[in-house]
């Protein structure tokens, strides 16, 4: 008998085969038609390589060893000097590598590194499409990548540090040294905003900020404080929140001083999260940490916000994506599993699960790359007042629906689901973190309302693109009618936070996918979703008149085959 084989007992057989070789681009129709509706389709060639690059056994694998060997504070040397150290695994380093390269950190700002393109052509929604797509694979280093982005515009605002700053930040290249800004080729911020007594209130923020010398924009303060949620920490900066003498403002606070000393940044530990585990997210108290004024003493919430504004994006953005992966493995597993001498796609119930999942995943993907494309149109009013008030709209309901889905494609895969050899109980772990960070679901409601109380042009802008769509389904105009009338009646109050934010969802997805996805993608999603009738318990209770196999040969062919 040959070694190895004595105690085998059975064949192995009826299992998935490896989940590899699948480009996450391609085989995502739902992806290529939203990229081609924004103008964004001269990108295929780049985003179709990236998605073959992202689609391999072997990164998936690198993913879960970012997941599995979690970082590590080292808070002191061996010698006993601070260093306030954050150490990570390799394949941590790989994905942020990668994800610089491609400049997912910057890539609606700067075009990417071979094109020139100017804003409006889509340059955004290509950077978009690639969060989307990295997200699928590893999401937790996606957060310095995503704060990076999204500080761009609020440090531009400053002139004297953007000079300094912005080029080390747009730089493609990754070095991870702790070591001053001046001696590295490229750097990553994070942000610094709650505190243990406030949270969301950022404006019971205790931290301290006074002016080493002149006050004003761009000057040097020494900040005293702490926040209690600091991510990520082994970042080159972060934008915080302190009191100046004007009020809460906002402020740059590098990990070193100008004079080449380390900053005053002390982490007292690293968060034990849920989900996310390869960032670390931190606690940290300020000892006279070196910071530089943003914009003007006391603005500091409408400055933080233009941050917020784009890592909500990201929100809806690594959401989807991760929605999407989820999906895909639950169809991959169907398409090869044979359950009493069928294939599960092929069973009745699960054709309608699979199904019912497609139409959530592809709207999910259609809305948030959408949002992309408006928030890159600066010059059309119209698109920025839609923007500002489908920003907190999209993230609510896409993050909000991602774990239900998450959790439901997973049981598509059985025990084989729930394990942590697989990539599902990963990703349902990771799930909930888009809708709890950057403002919880309510807070997004509040959002809403304030867009609409403040900015009229935003509503208008907003029912313009839902009242282009209305004539085409019944059950799309009957939910816009009443949207139209509850706003006209002013009859709309805190307690109608959630109907509202989710009736803009769905009519807006239902417009997207009315314009943009196959017919019976858009079909399906406005029976199942617009109808009114309860919300089902669980995904897989269609409208009977709903075509589940159309659905899944528009949404996924390459899985099918």
């Amino acid at each position: 008998m040959a070694l190895g084989s004595a105690f085998e007992t059975h064949e192995v057989f009826n299992q998935t085969p490896l989940y590899d070789g699948i480009n996450l681009y391609t085989s995502d129709a739902a992806l290529m038609a939203a990229v081609k509706a924004e103008g964004a389709d001269w990108a295929g060639d780049r985003l179709t390589a990236f998605g073959a690059e992202l689609g391999r056994a072997e990164l998936f694998d690198e993913g879960e060893r970012a997941n599995r060997f979690l970082p590590e504070l080292k808070g002191h040397d061996s010698r006993g000097h601070r260093q306030d150290l954050v150490e990570f695994h390799p394949s941590y380093h790989r994905f942020m590598g990668i994800s610089k390269r491609e400049h997912i950190h910057c890539g609606a700002f700067d075009g990417l590194a071979s094109d020139a393109r100017p804003k409006a052509s889509g340059v955004g929604v290509a950077r978009a499409a690639r969060h989307y797509m990295m997200s699928q694979v590893e999401a937790g280093h996606i957060c310095p990548i995503t704060m990076t982005h999204a500080a761009i515009p609020a440090i531009a605002q400053e002139p004297s540090l953007a000079a300094t700053w912005l080029p080390k930040i747009l730089s493609p290249s990754y070095d991870p040294a702790l070591k001053p800004m001046t001696e590295k080729s490229g750097v990553t911020i994070g942000m610094g905003m709650t505190e243990k007594q406030g949270g969301t209130d950022v404006r019971a923020n205790t931290s301290v900020a006074r002016p080493t010398g002149a006050r004003g924009p761009g000057e040097a303060y020494l900040v005293t404080g702490h926040k209690w949620f600091m991510s990520a920490p082994m970042c080159d900066a972060f934008l915080v929140l302190a009191q100046a003498e004007g009020g809460l403002s906002v402020f740059l606070m590098p990990r070193f001083r100008a004079d080449g000393s380390l900053n005053g940044l002390r982490f007292q530990r690293l968060k034990n999260k849920l989900g996310n585990k390869s960032n670390a997210s931190s606690e940290v108290e300020f000892h006279d940490a070196e910071a530089y004024l943003i914009g003007e003493e006391g603005r500091g919430i409408r400055n933080i916000m233009t941050m917020a504004h784009y890592t909500r994006l990201d929100c809806a953005l690594g959401s989807a994506g991760l929605m999407r992966q989820a999906f895909s493995r639950a169809i991959h597993h169907a398409a090869h599993r044979q359950v009493f001498q069928k294939r599960l796609v092929d069973q009745p119930m699960m054709t309608g699960v699979l199904a019912d999942l497609a139409l959530e995943v592809d709207a999910a993907t259609h809305l948030a790359l959408r949002l992309a494309g408006a928030f890159e149109r600066h010059d059309n009013e119209a698109e920025q007042a839609f923007a500002r008030l489908m920003t907190p709209v999209a993230k609510y309901w896409i993050t909000k629906r991602g774990p239900v889905l998450g959790y439901e494609a997973m049981e598509c895969l059985g025990g084989n689901g729930y394990v942590e050899d697989g990539i599902n109980a990963r990703i349902y772990r990771e799930l909930p973190v888009n809708s709890i960070w950057e403002g919880t679901g309510s807070v997004m409601c509040l959002d809403v309302f304030r867009v609409m109380t403040r900015e009229p042009d935003a509503v208008a802008a907003t029912l313009a693109v839902l009242e282009a769509a209305a004539g085409r389904d019944r059950y799309y105009d009957a939910l816009l009618d009443s949207l139209k009338d509850r706003i006209a009646s002013h009859s709309l109050g805190e307690r109608d936070g959630r109907w509202l934010t989710e009736s803009l969802a769905l009519l807006t997805s239902a417009a997207i996918l009315m314009e943009r996805a196959a017919a019976p993608v858009a079909e399906g999603y406005l029976v199942n979703r617009l109808a009114p009738r309860a919300t089902p318990a669980s995904f897989g209770i269609l409208s009977s008149g709903t075509d589940a196999r159309a659905i899944l040969e528009a949404s996924v062919p390459t899985f099918l085959s």
